[in-house]
């Protein structure tokens, strides 16, 4: 499967963001889905992942109540609703598919990475 990450940008504090995530060469129901985040000078953290059908989701503490993961499988794509933003949040966004539990644990060696997408969040 091949990934696509889009719907970075720039935006003030307390904006929003959608991203997407939208997969290619399999369906992405096939897939547990997650997301990834890069600052600067920082390791890669993980974000939030979504099970193949939505019905589980998981967060990391510092975006819980301000982001939502979903999924639309029938058109390929899993989002990720940013709301509430702050500078913290300003890094490199990626996509993954793997298996839920390899995605939440941010195991290296995923099946697929998207390219990133910048999130810049002004104060």
């Amino acid at each position: 499967v091949q990934l696509q990450a889009s719907g970075g940008g720039l935006v003030q504090a307390g904006g929003s963001l959608r991203l997407s995530c939208v997969a290619s060469g399999r369906a992405i129901s096939n897939y547990a889905i997650g997301w990834f985040r890069q600052a600067p000078g920082k390791e890669r953290q993980f974000v939030a992942a979504s099970s193949w059908s939505g019905g589980s989701t998981y967060y990391a503490d510092s975006v819980k109540g301000r982001f939502t993961i979903s999924r639309d499988n029938a058109k390929n794509t899993v989002y990720l609703q940013m709301n509430n933003l702050k500078p913290e949040d300003t890094a490199v966004y990626y996509c993954a598919a793997d298996i839920l539990g390899n995605l939440v644990a941010g195991t290296n060696d995923l099946d697929a990475w998207g390219q990133g997408t910048q999130v810049t969040v002004s104060s």
